[in-house]
C-alpha cells in the first residue's frame, strides 16, 4: 500500500530537479528555426518549364491542382514550314487546405516545373485563402535552394559531356581557322 503523500513527493522531487536547469525555448517568431536541407515547405512553380502537360493534376491523390490552359498556334519557324500549336498556362493553383505534402506532383513532373521550398509561413486567416495561385507559387520558387553539388568522384552527366565535347570541337576549329588566316596574311 502506498504511503500517503509519496505522489505529492515525487511531483516536488520532478520540479526542484527541473528549476535548476536552464529551459530551451526556442523563440520562434524571433528566432528562424534552423531547417533540415530538404525540408518540405511548399510547393513552388517554375512556370517557365511548364507545358501544360496536366500530369500532376492527374496523379495528385487530393485533386488539389487546378490548371486550365488554351491553345495557341505558332507560326512555322522555317518558311515553307507547318503551324504548329502549344498549350498555354492561364491557371495554376495549389489548395493547400486539402494538399497532403505527398510530393507526387513533383516527382511525376518530367520538366522540372515544380520544387519543395522550404517555406513554411503561409498561414491564413480564412480557409478559402489557401488556395495559391501561380503569381504566389512563382514567389516561393526564390526560396527553393540550390541542388546538391555533384560528387567530385562523380562521373559527368553526359549532357555536359557532350556540349563540352562540341564546344571543344568548335575551339578547335576556330583556332585552326585563326592560325590559316594569320598565316595568308
Amino acid at each position: 500500500m502506498p504511503v500517503p503523500g509519496s505522489g505529492l513527493a515525487k511531483g516536488l522531487a520532478v520540479t526542484l530537479r527541473t528549476m535548476t536547469r536552464r529551459s530551451v525555448t526556442a523563440q520562434y517568431p524571433d528566432v528562424q528555426p534552423e531547417l533540415a536541407p530538404r525540408t518540405r515547405g511548399v510547393i513552388g512553380l517554375f512556370e517557365e518549364n511548364c507545358t501544360v502537360c496536366m500530369l500532376c493534376a492527374r496523379e495528385c491523390p487530393d485533386w488539389c491542382i487546378y490548371i486550365d490552359s488554351h491553345k495557341e498556334t505558332v507560326p512555322a519557324a522555317v518558311p515553307g514550314g507547318r503551324e504548329r500549336s502549344r498549350n498555354v498556362l492561364d491557371r495554376f493553383a495549389i489548395d493547400f487546405a486539402l494538399c497532403m505534402y505527398c510530393g507526387i506532383c513533383i516527382e511525376v513532373c518530367p520538366f522540372d516545373a515544380l520544387f519543395w521550398s522550404p517555406e513554411f509561413e503561409y498561414a491564413e486567416t480564412d480557409i478559402h485563402e489557401l488556395t495559391h495561385e501561380r503569381d504566389r507559387l512563382r514567389e516561393w520558387m526564390w526560396t527553393v535552394p540550390e541542388p546538391p553539388a555533384l560528387d567530385p568522384a562523380a562521373e559527368e552527366p553526359k549532357e555536359i559531356a557532350a556540349a563540352r565535347k562540341t564546344a571543344e570541337k568548335l575551339a578547335a576549329q576556330q583556332a585552326k581557322e585563326n592560325t590559316e588566316e594569320g598565316d595568308s596574311a
